[in-house]
């Protein structure tokens, strides 16, 4: 299965390159937004409804209030994609699972307070393969220009009893995009944009058996 993972694309996804596999992850902030915009929902709805892609799967981020507005009224946020909040997908035998929480940003869409984002966390099933959040996990591709580290802590200790997990896909901190790989585990941080909101980087691409 070859998986092409993309993030904070931030209203610009018909600047990125022709996207070509069989899952495609956005890890959030797809939404301009800095405010709710539906606009921004139909854009980036209709774009995904071009990609020739057997399965799209999204998650929220903390620019996303457009999504988070609908979600929240029990309307539909994508009708080409499948949009995860706490939720999981067994597909051609691999298990994807999404969520969308944010420490630390207050006001912004999808912030969770900290005890509820541990609880949150908790909800990952142990079997998961392919991990979809927009958080990074703390100490992991978590570092803005600031270089310290803003990953969610609670985050970061669930990881450690995914033992089926092949990949933990994210964004959210623009100055830290790339991947590393950890035991049979690789992490990315595919923020398509840089810090000053600039179409930047190369989606990812990862195959998994």
């Amino acid at each position: 299965m070859r998986i092409v993972i993309i993030s904070d694309t931030h209203g610009k996804h018909l600047e990125l390159p022709i996207l070509a596999g069989d899952v495609l992850i956005h890890c959030g902030d797809f939404c301009d937004g800095f405010r709710v915009d539906i606009d921004d929902l139909r854009r980036i709805d209709e774009w995904f409804g071009t990609l020739d892609f057997e399965k799209i799967i999204a998650v929220g981020g903390n620019h996303d209030f457009a999504a988070q507005a609908n979600h929240s009224r029990n309307q539909t946020v994508l009708e080409n994609a499948e949009y995860f909040v706490d939720e999981a997908i067994r597909y051609q035998g691999v298990n994807f699972y999404g969520s969308p929480w944010i420490p630390d940003l207050s006001g912004w869409a999808y912030f969770m307070p900290d005890d509820q984002r541990r609880i949150a966390w908790e909800k990952i099933p142990d079997n998961t393969d392919v991990l979809i959040t927009h958080t990074p996990p703390l100490g992991i591709l978590d570092k803005p220009r600031s270089g310290k580290s803003v990953g969610c802590a609670h985050l970061r200790a669930r990881l450690d009893d995914l033992n089926n997990l092949k990949a933990h896909c994210f964004g959210h901190i623009h100055a830290s995009y790339g991947s590393t790989t950890q035991g049979d585990r690789t992490y990315f941080n595919a923020s398509a944009v840089n810090s000053n909101f600039e179409i930047e980087n190369p989606p990812f691409v990862f195959e998994i058996e």
